[in-house]
């Protein structure tokens, strides 16, 4: 693997803002004991030919002793930091100059605390990249361990070729808080410009498996068993790149070729053409090899760069054998919890409701411990955040969540129509369902036996109230007693509110918003098709045939 990032800690400097002296040794540089910072350009060039160098690097990263960058700002306003890059600039430009082509000479002077007084780290090479005082970033970059809590990692600019993010930030670009690879692995991004989607490639390649999901919009890295970290589900790091701005229209998404997935069934198209059945003879019948053949000939040996096409699985079972076996009828229609509403508490200020909190256990369940994989809420104020082990962060729909591997959960925006009750809705990873039994009434309320397991913030514990719980439900925001009744047909669902007070909405299979149920009753009902939803309180309610 190439170094991307050359850095060196020189020792022994007198004056710490003194260019000439972390510039060159005095006197002739064969007989220098420590190298100084031209010594460093000159020995690792940016490209060379055989021996000879062609390029050399032009942006240098500068750190000093913390303390001594204070005191430089509180006595001189910087003045002798911005002295000491413009004449390591001027000196780089006179010794260099044949080697920088139309690369611009870039000094940046900064603070460390782990410096010790009159130690100076410099730092530059492929990944190491300052910005023009009027460049605009193009992409910003953050991680997570949760997808839940996201922290900035650094920006990337138009100009800027390579990034890499590691443990340790003086061996990369910058350092991805809470790293969980050790100082071996690193992410490189390859930046093409603002017109292609930027390419992240892990280091070492064969160490890590990098995904990119289109949906959540961030990439999901995890070690191999044989690479860094430990085995297979060990720990693992998300990665956002978010651009800035406006989208170009010659942009595309990142590729997802990588990760495609293919056909279950390919066939050879071209030999299924040339293919010919061979005939049989009337009184010998066919083999069951030849009847192989004849039925599929792609079970033949395929010709190099065959011609392939991928033609669908049959789903076609076997007719079972004739039995006397007595089936009985069960009951097919059902009714599924598949989110949850999430109320603007604003609108029960009078209720003392200061928070309302939903826990998630580790298979994204709701959960009735203290111990959370991520918790959603929201706060009198309407805000959604979520908070997991990493802290807590606010939130906003549309977004993806993946605290867990191999589940996500969904936080969508509501309609205008239903943005007057609820902030969002927050779709299940595991929807709870239940039986219903068709030609019969039945109710859905806080007092309703029916469907009671799906009511599942039936509990004070949910609901956090600024004089301290006093027992009342979290179902009391916006669930009546007794809110509506439903009876299964062949046709659909008939619904009728109950409640005057109750709002009912509207949702197709997609949970896109169709209609406010209003002027409806039990004895003229609404049909809710099969396959829809009915938001009703905090629940999304499926009423499946």
């Amino acid at each position: 693997m190439p170094i991307y990032v050359q850095h060196q800690v020189l020792g022994r400097i007198g004056d710490v803002f003194n260019a000439e002296a972390i510039w060159q040794t005095p006197g002739l540089a064969l007989f220098a004991r420590r190298p100084l910072l031209r010594d460093l350009l000159e020995r690792c060039p940016r490209e060379h030919r055989g021996r000879a160098a062609t390029r050399c690097f032009s942006h240098v990263t500068l750190m000093l002793p913390q303390e001594e960058v204070d005191d430089d700002y509180h006595l001189t306003r910087g003045a002798r930091a911005r002295d000491l890059a413009q004449t390591l600039t001027a000196l780089h430009q006179k010794d260099f100059g044949d080697l920088l082509g139309a690369d611009q000479v870039r000094y940046d002077v900064v603070g460390a605390d782990a410096l010790a007084p009159g130690q100076i780290e410099v730092k530059f090479g492929h990944a190491v990249y300052l910005p023009a005082p009027d460049e605009k970033i193009l992409f910003n970059v953050s991680v997570s361990r949760d997808s839940a809590v996201w922290h900035p990692v650094c920006p990337v600019y138009p100009d800027q070729r390579l990034v890499l993010i590691g443990a340790d930030a003086s061996d990369a670009s910058c350092a991805a808080p809470g790293w969980p690879f050790g100082p071996d692995g690193a992410i490189l991004i390859i930046n093409d410009g603002p017109d292609a989607p930027p390419i992240v490639q892990m280091r070492p390649k064969d160490g890590f498996d990098c995904r990119f999901d289109p949906r959540s919009g961030y990439y999901t890295i995890k070690s191999n068993a044989s690479g860094i970290g430990g085995a297979n589900g060990g720990p693992r790091l998300l990665l956002k790149i978010t651009r800035v701005g406006a989208v170009p229209a010659t942009s595309a998404s990142p590729s997802t070729s990588r990760n495609s997935i293919k056909p279950a069934v390919w066939q050879n198209r071209s030999a299924g053409r040339s293919a010919s059945p061979s005939p049989t003879s009337p009184a010998s019948p066919a083999s069951p090899a030849s009847l192989t053949s004849l039925a599929s000939p792609a079970t033949s040996a395929m010709p190099a760069g065959a011609d392939l096409t991928a033609l669908p699985v049959s789903h076609k079972a076997a007719r079972p054998a004739e039995s006397e076996a007595t089936y009985a009828p069960a009951a097919q229609q059902r009714v599924s919890l598949v989110a949850l509403a999430l109320p603007r508490l604003s609108r029960y200020r009078d209720t003392g409701a200061s928070a309302l909190e939903l826990p998630f256990d580790g298979t994204l369940a709701v959960s009735h411990d203290a111990s959370a994989a991520i918790i959603f809420g929201v706060t009198a104020n309407d805000e959604l955040y979520a908070r997991t082990a990493a802290g807590r962060q606010r939130v906003a729909a549309p977004a993806t969540f993946n605290p867990v591997d191999g589940r996500s959960m969904a936080l969508l925006a509501v309609v205008p129509e239903m943005a007057e009750r609820y902030c969002a809705l927050l779709s299940l990873a595991q929807p709870l369902s239940a039986p219903v039994a068709g030609g019969a009434r039945f109710t859905f309320g806080r007092s309703s036996a029916m469907l009671a397991a799906l009511r599942v913030l039936d509990s004070p514990r949910f609901l956090r109230r600024d004089g301290g719980a006093d027992g009342a439900s979290a179902d009391r925001l916006g669930l009546s007693r007794t809110a509506f009744s439903f009876e299964a047909t062949p046709q659909g669902y008939r619904i009728g509110r109950l409640a005057a007070t109750q709002a009912l909405y509207h949702l197709d299979d997609k949970l896109a918003f169709v209609a406010t149920i209003a002027e409806t009753s039990a004895d003229a009902p609404y049909l809710l098709p099969a396959g829809h939803h009915l938001a009703v309180g905090h629940y999304v309610l499926r009423f499946e045939a």
